[in-house]
């Protein structure tokens, strides 16, 4: 529940009229509330603030609301914060992959039952696949759906050349982690969590890698910790087991670009009706290039004030980016 002081800070807002206030105290109250657990009621606040923000906006009054979770200090250069307000209906994954997604979402909004029985939800999460599947995107539609932070971590400025500098820097992102709770984003993971006996490596990232471990080992907080990879085969075997999950993310199907494309053409399609014979251009690419391929046609379409797009349009566009991806 709110404490004695959000609620005076609540009704002194109202009273005064300032709005920027209002919503940067009711945030915070959400914020607590999926802290200790109670994560159906902060998803509920969350939504009725972002309909009144909707309907009266923040902006209408001349102040800017301040972020709640603003990283501060040397931590915000090691620390993006972001409030991202994606679903999971706002991406088409494989069924698998989904269905894992939804169980780790309905994990996190009843972590409180789960700990009253002495178990834990999944919060350890690691996503490994080709680049342009969905694994950044992931982190911000569970950021959304729970109505958390999401937080990148920033590898350039955490990994130094100075022996014990990376590994204090990643003690300040696990404290943040333990404090703040919210999506904390590891990109790229790869880079700190190769296998120790690789021949081009140095002993800083070894270092680096088993300060990871025993922190992620450690930890106990109601964040979510999200490490993602390009290539789990050169991972730390011993990383495997310090994460509650894995989930793998692969290439779309057919049916899959089919979706993609009648989602990012919606509107400007209404002459195309060979889908499948025009997503099997697409096969190997990611959804982000297939995305990309959609939106091309989409501009150009706009350039030359045409209000649709042709089957041939999209084809090409869609060959297009197979070449360049075979060139690359």
């Amino acid at each position: 529940m709110a404490s004695s002081d959000q609620l005076k800070a609540l009704l002194k807002s109202h009273i005064d009229g300032d709005e920027a206030r209002f919503y940067s105290v009711a945030m915070q109250v959400a914020a607590h509330e999926a802290k200790v657990g109670h994560g159906k009621l902060a998803e509920e606040l969350r939504v009725l603030i972002d309909s009144a923000k909707a309907k009266r906006p923040v902006e209408a009054t001349g102040r800017k609301t301040i972020p709640i979770s603003q990283p501060r200090g040397e931590l915000s250069n090691l620390l993006e914060v972001s409030y991202p307000h994606a679903r999971l209906t706002d991406m088409i994954l494989d069924q698998t992959v989904e269905n894992r997604l939804h169980r780790i979402i309905k994990e996190q909004r009843n972590f409180g039952k789960i700990r009253e029985h002495g178990l834990h939800p999944r919060r350890k999460l690691l996503f490994v696949g080709p680049p342009g599947t969905g694994k950044t995107m992931t982190a911000s539609v569970l950021a959304g759906e729970l109505g958390i932070p999401l937080f990148q971590v920033r590898l350039d400025a955490l990994i130094t050349k100075y022996m014990g500098e990376t590994a204090a820097k990643l003690r300040q992102v696990f404290d943040s982690i333990r404090d703040v709770r919210g999506i904390y984003f590891f990109d790229e993971f790869d880079a700190i969590g190769s296998q120790r006996g690789l021949t081009n490596d140095v002993g800083e990232i070894r270092r680096v890698l088993n300060s990871f471990l025993q922190m992620i080992e450690q930890d106990d907080s109601n964040s979510l910790i999200i490490a993602a990879t390009n290539h789990p085969e050169i991972l730390d075997y011993a990383l495997f087991r310090r994460f509650d999950d894995v989930v793998e993310y692969g290439l779309p199907s057919v049916l899959q670009i089919v979706a993609v494309l009648k989602y990012r053409l919606s509107g400007f399609s209404l002459n195309i009706k060979s889908w499948e014979d025009i997503a099997s251009k697409g096969e190997g690419l990611s959804y982000a290039d297939i995305t990309r391929a959609a939106e091309d046609a989409i501009k150009d379409a706009v350039i030359h004030d045409r209000v649709t797009v042709s089957e041939v349009e999209v084809a090409c566009n869609l060959e297009e980016r197979r070449a360049f991806r075979h060139r690359s």
